[in-house]
C-alpha cells in the first residue's frame, strides 16, 4: 500500500507541475521558473504518461490473472471509454462557456482554434482525436494506448515482455524518422484544404510517446506477477547505473539551462534541435527520462539501505516529498484533477485577457488560489472520508 501511496504522491507533485506550467498570463509568472523541467528535458507529461502505463500494468495484469484476460481486456477497454466521456465533456463544457462568456471566442480563438458548436467537421475531427485543443491533449493517447494495452498486458504475462519492449523501441524509431507522414500528410491536407480549416493538430506523437507508457505497462506487470525484486534490481551496492544516471542529467543540465533561457547559439540549436523535439519524445527526452526515472527509483528503492547518510538522506526528502497528503490526495484522482485543472486554466487565462497586465504578486496568489482550487474534485469525491457516511433516515413508527 506504501509503494501505492508513493505513486499516488508522484502523479499528485505532476498534476501541480502541470497546472503552473499551464497557466498563461500576460507578461509571464515568475513560479513557471522554479521547475524541474528547467533543469533536464524531464516534464509532467512524461512523468504521468509512465506512472499512468505502470498502474495500468499492476490493475489490470492482477485482473488478468485473478478472473482471466476478457474481464481485464473489458476493464481496460471501460476504463478508456470513460476517459472518453471526460475527454469530450471537457470539450464541451468549455465550448459552452466560449458561447456564453463576451469575448472569450476571441480569447481563446488560439487554443480552441475557432472551434464552435456550429462547425460538425470541427467536432468531428474532435471526436476522432484528428484535432486536439490545447491542453486537452494527454487523454486522446491515454485512450489509444489503453485500446491495445490488453494485448501488451497478455504479452508480458506470457513472458514475452521483451518482445513488447523491442517492438515499442521499433514504433518509437518509426515516429523519430516520420514514417507515420505517410498517412497523416495526405489527411492534413484535406483537412485543411477548406480556407480557414486546420488540418491535424495535435502535441504529442503516438509513435514516439507511447514508449513511455508502454514501459509503465511492462514494469506494472512484472511487479503484479512478482517476476522481477525491484529491491534486487535497484540494490545499494551496485551504484553503476545510477552514476551513469547522474552523469546523463548533468550532462544536459547546462544544455538545458542554455535552451530554456534562449542563449544556445544559434549554430548549435540548429542541430542540437533535431534531437529534442518534444512533441516526438526525441533522444534528448528519452535519454533524460530514462536517467532521471532509473535515478528517482534507485534513491527511493535502494537509498534507505545505503551505507552513506547523505544519501539516506536525500532518499527520506524525497519520499516525504511524495507523502505529502495533498499530492496523494490529488493522485488518487487524477482523472478528475486533470480534466478540472484544464477549466482552472481556460478561466484563468479568459479573466487575465479581460484585464489589464497584472502584477506579480497578483499573479502570484492566483496561482496559489488555484493550486487550492486544484482538490476540490478529489475532495469532494473522498467527502465520506472527511465528513463521515450520510447517516441512515430514522425509521418510521407505526401510529
Amino acid at each position: 500500500m506504501k509503494r501505492l501511496d508513493l505513486i499516488d504522491g508522484m502523479r499528485g507533485y505532476f498534476l501541480v507541475f502541470m497546472l503552473l506550467n499551464h497557466l498563461v498570463f500576460a507578461g509571464g509568472l515568475w513560479l513557471v521558473q522554479i521547475n524541474h523541467r528547467n533543469l533536464a528535458f524531464v516534464e509532467d507529461a512524461q512523468g504521468f504518461v509512465f506512472l499512468s502505463g505502470l498502474l495500468c500494468g499492476m490493475v489490470y495484469a492482477r485482473k488478468m490473472l485473478k478472473s482471466g484476460y476478457a474481464a481485464g481486456r473489458d476493464g481496460l477497454w471501460a476504463r478508456a471509454l470513460e476517459l472518453y466521456r471526460y475527454a469530450m465533456g471537457i470539450v464541451l463544457v468549455i465550448l459552452l462557456l466560449q458561447h456564453l462568456l463576451p469575448g472569450a471566442a476571441a480569447i481563446w480563438k488560439d487554443w480552441l482554434g475557432g472551434t464552435r458548436f456550429d462547425d460538425p467537421l470541427r467536432l468531428g475531427t474532435i471526436a476522432a482525436f484528428l484535432f486536439q485543443p490545447t491542453f486537452m491533449d494527454i487523454l486522446p493517447q491515454y485512450i489509444v494506448y489503453m485500446a491495445v494495452a490488453p494485448v501488451v498486458i497478455r504479452l508480458c504475462l506470457d513472458g514475452r515482455w521483451r518482445t513488447v519492449a523491442i517492438t515499442s523501441l521499433l514504433v518509437w524509431m518509426t515516429g523519430q524518422l516520420g514514417l507515420h507522414r505517410l498517412v497523416t500528410y495526405p489527411l492534413d491536407g484535406w483537412l485543411g484544404a477548406t480556407p480557414q480549416k486546420e488540418g491535424i493538430r495535435a502535441s504529442f506523437n503516438l509513435l514516439g510517446w507511447q514508449i513511455v507508457f508502454f514501459t509503465g505497462i511492462i514494469a506494472g506487470t512484472l511487479t503484479s506477477t512478482k517476476k522481477v525484486d525491484w529491491k534486487e534490481v535497484f540494490r545499494p551496492d551496485q551504484t553503476f547505473l545510477a552514476k551513469m544516471s547522474l552523469a546523463v542529467c548533468l550532462f544536459f543540465l547546462p544544455l538545458r539551462l542554455l535552451t530554456a533561457h534562449d542563449l544556445m547559439p544559434g549554430f548549435v540549436l540548429e542541430k542540437f534541435g533535431l534531437m529534442e523535439i518534444r512533441a516526438d519524445f526525441g533522444p534528448v527526452y528519452l535519454l533524460n527520462f530514462a536517467a532521471a526515472a532509473y535515478g528517482v527509483a534507485w534513491l527511493l528503492i535502494a537509498g534507505p539501505r545505503h551505507h552513506r547518510a547523505v544519501i539516506r538522506r536525500i532518499a527520506s526528502m524525497l519520499a516525504g516529498l511524495f507523502s505529502l497528503n495533498y499530492l496523494q490526495l490529488l493522485g488518487r484522482h487524477s482523472l478528475q484533477i486533470y480534466v478540472w485543472h484544464v477549466l482552472i486554466v481556460y478561466v484563468i487565462f479568459y479573466l487575465d485577457g479581460r484585464t489589464g497586465e497584472l502584477t506579480q504578486f497578483t499573479k502570484t496568489v492566483i496561482a496559489l488560489g488555484a493550486l487550492a482550487l486544484l482538490s476540490l474534485p478529489a475532495l469532494w469525491r473522498e467527502r465520506d472520508r472527511f465528513l463521515g457516511p450520510p447517516s441512515s433516515p430514522a425509521p418510521s413508527v407505526a401510529g
